[in-house]
C-alpha cells in the first residue's frame, strides 16, 4: 500500500496516545453527560472525531500488537504467551519512522512481549501496573523527585521531558500508553487514582447498565456464564455499592489521563512544537460495565470492540465527525503517511490521516473481522464478522453455538437471529465472508 494524497514539506513531530480499557462512550465527546474528559473532547472538536472506531481483537496484548504491526491478530498470531515475531517487529511503525529519521519514544505500558523492544525506540521504558502489590501501591510505585505517584502522573512527566528535549533538527514520534483506566485486577479495591480527582463524580450516581438483568446473563453460553467475564462481575459490579465505587474509580482514572494530556499539550506549546505535532489518540479495546452480568472485554459484542479514537494535525484545523469504520489495523499506516513515509504493502490496514484535509479514505470498507484467538480455560476463544448492519460471531470450541445481530433494527445486540428460519441466508452468507477473509488473513503469515 503506498502513500496517498496526503503530502506535506515539513514533517509533523507525532504523538501517539493509548489508553487501556477505555471504552467508547467513556468520552464527554461522545455523548457521556457525566464523564469530565475536557481535554480529550477538546482534541475531538479541534480534529477528527472517528464515532465507528473499533479493535479487531479485545484484549490488549493482541490488540496492541495489532496496533504496532497494522496486521490482524489471525496474521501477526500474537497474543498472550507468545513473542512478537521479528519479521513483524521489524516492519512495524517505530521500526520504521527510525528509518525515516525520526527520533523516537516510548513511555508506559508496551503489552507485548518481543526481547528487542529497547532497540525499537530511541528512548523507551515499559512498565505497567505491579502485581507484586495487591493494593495501591500496583499504581503507585514510580517516583519523580522521591516522592511516589500514579502510573499516569509518571507516564505524563516522562512524555513531558522528552518533549522538552528536542530540538527542531529532526522531528520526533512519541508513543504514550496508559496503565490506566485498567482495574489493578489482585487488589480488593480495583481501581486506584491519586488526590487531582479525589473530588470527582463523589456526589453521582451512576445509572444501572443496560442489559443489566438476569435474563441477559442466562442467554450466554455455559462457558461464558462461568468464565472469567462473570468472574470479574463478582470483582466491580455485584452489588449497588460496590458498582457506583468502580463506575467513580473508572471515570477518575479517565479525568486524571484527560489532565495530562492537558499539561503535555501546555508542555507542547511553551516550546514552540504545538503547531507541527499531530496527536492520535484512542484506546486499546472496549469494556463491559455490567452490561449482560459481565465485565471485562474479550467477547465479540460491540461493548467489548468499540474505542474512542481522534486524530488531532493543527495544520489543518476544523471539526469532522467520521461515520467510517476504523480500526486499530489503522493506526500504524496512519502515522507512516503523517510522517510522509511509505506504508508497507503488507499492512492490512488504512491510512486515516486523509481525513484531517477533507476526504475519507477508509468510506468503501464495509466490514471487518473481529476475532479472540487466546487459548485459555477461563475466556472462549471467539470470532466473527461486522458490518455496518450484521454482527456475526462464533465460538472456536463451539461452532454450533453462533449469534447474528441486525444491528439496525438491534443496536444492543439483545436479539439473536442465528436461529430464526427467515435470516438463515444472512446467517450463512455472514458465515462464508467471514470463513473467506479468515483464509485470506492466515494466508498473509510470515512462514
Amino acid at each position: 500500500m503506498g502513500s496517498s494524497a496526503f503530502a506535506q514539506q515539513d514533517r509533523p513531530n507525532i504523538i501517539f496516545i493509548l489508553t487501556d480499557d477505555q471504552r467508547w462512550d467513556a468520552l464527554g465527546f461522545s455523548g457521556n453527560t457525566i464523564i469530565q474528559t475536557p481535554e480529550m473532547d477538546k482534541l475531538a472538536s479541534q480534529g477528527v472525531y472517528f464515532k465507528n472506531a473499533f479493535v479487531t481483537t479485545p484484549i490488549c496484548a493482541a490488540s496492541r500488537a495489532s496496533v504496532l504491526t497494522g496486521l490482524y491478530e489471525r496474521t501477526h498470531g500474537y497474543t498472550f504467551g507468545q513473542v512478537l515475531n521479528e519479521g513483524y517487529a521489524q516492519n512495524s511503525y517505530p521500526a520504521q519512522l527510525k528509518k525515516l529519521g525520526y527520533e523516537t519514544g516510548f513511555f508506559g505500558k508496551f503489552g507485548v512481549n518481543y526481547p528487542g523492544f529497547e532497540a525499537l525506540f530511541d528512548q523507551g521504558d515499559s512498565y505497567d501496573r505491579d502485581v507484586k502489590y495487591p493494593d495501591r501501591r500496583g499504581y503507585f510505585y514510580k517516583t519523580i523527585n522521591g516522592d511516589s505517584v500514579h502510573l499516569t502522573k509518571y507516564t505524563s512527566y516522562q512524555a513531558q521531558e522528552f518533549i522538552k528535549n528536542q530540538t527542531t533538527d529532526k522531528p520526533f514520534m512519541l508513543s504514550l500508553s496508559f496503565s490506566a483506566p485498567h482495574a489493578h485486577d489482585p487488589a480488593a479495591d480495583q481501581y486506584f487514582w491519586s488526590e487531582d480527582v479525589d473530588h470527582l463524580y463523589s456526589d453521582i450516581k451512576f445509572p444501572k447498565p443496560l442489559l443489566g438483568k438476569e435474563k441477559h446473563f442466562e442467554q450466554q453460553p455455559e462457558y461464558v456464564k462461568t468464565g472469567e467475564n462473570r468472574t470479574r462481575w463478582y470483582w466491580r459490579y455485584d452489588t449497588s455499592e460496590k458498582y457506583q465505587q468502580s463506575m467513580k474509580g473508572y471515570y477518575r482514572m479517565i479525568s486524571e489521563v484527560d489532565l495530562e494530556i492537558g499539561k503535555i499539550r501546555k508542555t507542547l506549546a511553551e516550546i514552540g512544537m504545538d503547531k507541527n505535532t499531530v496527536i492520535i489518540f484512542m484506546g486499546d479495546n472496549g469494556y463491559f460495565q455490567g452490561e449482560r452480568q459481565l465485565a471485562g472485554k474479550w467477547l465479540m459484542y460491540d461493548n467489548s470492540l468499540r474505542v474512542p479514537m481522534i486524530i488531532y494535525d493543527p495544520r489543518h484545523p476544523g471539526h469532522r465527525t467520521i461515520s467510517d469504520f476504523a480500526l486499530n489495523i489503522d493506526i500504524a499506516p496512519t502515522i507512516l503517511e503523517f510522517a510522509n513515509g511509505l506504508i508497507p504493502e503488507e499492512y492490512q490496514g488504512i491510512s486515516l490521516a486523509d481525513y484531517v484535509i477533507g476526504h475519507n479514505p477508509a468510506i468503501d470498507r464495509t466490514d471487518f473481522v473481529a476475532e479472540h484467538l487466546w487459548e485459555v480455560t477461563i475466556i472462549p476463544a471467539s470470532e466473527g464478522l461486522r458490518t455496518k448492519e450484521w454482527k456475526y460471531f462464533r465460538y472456536q470450541d463451539d461452532m454450533d453455538w453462533e449469534e447474528l445481530y441486525d444491528l439496525k433494527n438491534d443496536p444492543l445486540e439483545i436479539k439473536n437471529l442465528a436461529g430464526t428460519p427467515r435470516f438463515s441466508q444472512i446467517l450463512t452468507e455472514m458465515r462464508e465472508v467471514f470463513e473467506r477473509q479468515v483464509r485470506e488473513l492466515e494466508a498473509e503469515k510470515i512462514d
